[in-house]
């Protein structure tokens, strides 16, 4: 009985980790530029005497899905979206490390900080990106910010800064907890030439919604299988004590 609780124990860690991503997933259905997060499990043997039948399910999120969201036109000056489906947009992150995500509804603080919707610092060519007032501000392309500063020449556009656009092609990178992409073996990634943003558009979540919630579905489905199974592994544990009491 002792194997058959163990087993069905570790199937339910599996599944409420499934259920939390998933759950994460249809939580940022409507976020810009998410990537739907991707889990794996694997067997792993119990080492240790005694225990060498004993076989643990690890589950964890290691990767996302990298297929390019939908684009909407929203005419807006301070939203990119990233033309290029290997690109990403860099930004500071919450330890201060340089950190990738394909979120591109920048905003401006009081102060001239240019960040992510979630106020992540945008990186430029020197560091996060700081604008002084303006009145029209221009993203190219490739990512040079231009400004007419407040009460200056309309015909005469200032550069300011570069957004920082790198590329994974080749590179192996993973997505952490906070939802922003990092190289696997550490370090940062080189600023990508050919990578392109479109000014006044947004990339939407590529989150599938129905497949999402079957996958919910699903998820909740393997706990109670495996609820019922804890429940008979108790019925049989003590069946089998009645047996024992008999002479």
């Amino acid at each position: 009985m002792d194997k058959l609780i163990y087993s069905s124990l570790s199937a339910m860690r599996s599944a409420m980790a499934r259920q939390t991503m998933t759950a994460n997933n249809l939580a940022n259905a409507n976020t810009a530029g998410f990537r739907a997060e991707m889990s794996s499990s694997a067997a792993l043997w119990v080492k240790g005497d005694g225990f060498d039948s004993r076989v643990a399910n690890s589950g964890e999120v290691n990767s996302a899905d990298m297929t390019a969201g939908t684009i909407s036109e929203t005419g807006r000056m301070l939203d990119v979206a990233l033309d290029s489906k290997d690109a990403l947009l860099a930004v500071q992150g919450r330890e201060g490390d340089e950190a990738y995500t394909r979120r591109g509804d920048l905003q401006l603080s009081d102060s001239g900080l240019l960040t992510t919707g979630d106020g992540l610092p945008v990186l430029g060519d020197a560091g996060p990106i700081t604008l002084p007032p303006f009145d029209k501000l221009t993203i190219a392309n490739d990512g040079t910010i231009s400004i007419v500063p407040q009460g200056g020449d309309p015909s005469q556009m200032q550069t300011v800064d570069r957004l920082k656009l790198v590329g994974t092609s080749g590179m192996q990178v993973a997505k952490g907890l906070d939802g922003l992409f990092r190289p696997r073996n550490g370090g940062t990634l080189p600023s990508d030439p050919e990578a392109k943003v479109r000014q006044g558009a947004l990339e939407g979540s590529n989150v599938n919604v129905s497949s999402t919630l079957i996958d919910m579905i699903e998820a909740s489905r393997g706990w109670d299988m495996q609820v019922k199974m804890m429940s008979a592994a108790q019925d049989i544990d003590k069946a089998s004590s009645e047996l024992m009491r008999f002479d």
